[in-house]
């Protein structure tokens, strides 16, 4: 049942370079709800005191840079990650909208290749 939720999700996001869409909103928002856990601004750095969680810690949240620079991270895999529960991250449901501005910016954050 949570695969066909996350599936119905995926498909009803339009896949079509996420960093056109709203980037500024997106960081607006991670600084709001995100950032209690991860680094999420440019050159920030890991997040020396995250906010305790409610579970046993299985590691610290990545900064929303190391996120972006990650290989195999892509439009569609942040996505999936953020419309799926995880043990080590608390169930934040965002709007369609909200969705994708949160993956353009992440996704504005990757380094340029040379």
């Amino acid at each position: 049942m949570r695969l066909l939720m996350i599936i119905g999700v995926l498909c009803s996001v339009p896949f079509t370079n996420a960093v056109a869409q709203n980037s500024e909103a997106g960081q607006s928002l991670a600084v709001q709800i995100c950032s209690r856990c991860h680094a999420v601004l440019r050159g920030e750095g890991v997040n020396p005191n995250p906010e305790p969680l409610p579970f046993r810690k299985i590691g610290r949240p990545l900064p929303f840079e190391d996120i972006a620079n990650t290989p195999g991270v892509t439009e569609m895999a942040l996505y999936a990650w953020l419309t799926s529960s995880h043990p080590t991250m608390p169930d934040i449901v965002l709007g369609k909208e909200e969705l994708t501005n949160v993956v353009a910016y992440i996704l504005s954050l990757r380094k340029n290749e040379p």
